[in-house]
């Protein structure tokens, strides 16, 4: 049976927070598998997953005595790669000039996709962080890392049940804060449209 990764432990992370090189190399190597996933699933390419990871794999390893609670790492992590995401979206002119000429048209939708897809991940990631500690944590590694339910349970200290009704309520709340985010501007507030997620 392949073992699961698993984030740092509180103390490793206090200790890397308090300057103690071989915790603080531990803690980034035991961070890089989350750090990555977390940039697969936020940016637009698989290239610009790896460059959003490494570049915050160097944050943590620069800022980790920036972290306020050692029990925030995810969260904070989760913050710096969308940020690097966006940085990449954002600047799409930088990567775009290098290509073939024959291929400007085919890079005009892909840097369009590339901004709209930003966009949204931008919007996503907001209505996470917006939601409180208890919910925000549930879902991230519910949802975001992809934990079996009895692994979020244990992690956060949960019955099976509290952690699903903490996971309905992170759900609808993130379902309500998108769809309120989606109504275009005066638009009169009512069921959304569809049946996006």
């Amino acid at each position: 049976m392949t073992p699961r990764f698993r984030w740092p432990d509180e103390r490793l992370i206090e200790a890397a927070r308090n300057g103690d090189v071989t915790s603080l190399t531990t803690v980034v190597a035991e961070s890089q598998p989350h750090v990555r996933k977390f940039a697969l699933s936020l940016c637009a390419s698989p290239e610009d997953a790896e460059d959003a990871a490494q570049e915050a794999l160097i944050i943590l390893y620069r800022k980790i005595g920036t972290l306020r609670a050692t029990g925030a790492l995810a969260s904070w992590m989760f913050r710096i790669v969308r940020n690097e995401c966006l940085r990449q979206v954002r600047s799409p002119a930088l990567r775009g000039e290098r290509g073939p000429a024959g291929a400007e048209a085919s890079a005009e939708r892909s840097a369009e996709e590339a901004v709209l897809r930003g966009l949204e991940v931008e919007r996503i990631a907001a209505a996470v962080a917006a939601l409180p500690l208890d919910q925000r944590q549930v879902l991230v590694l519910r949802d975001v890392q992809g934990l079996p339910g009895r692994a979020v349970a244990r992690a956060l200290g949960l019955s099976d049940a509290a952690m699903k009704s903490r996971l309905h309520r992170a759900r609808a709340a993130l379902r309500h804060s998108l769809a309120a985010t989606g109504r275009e501007p005066g638009r009169a507030a009512g069921r959304p449209a569809g049946g996006e997620r």
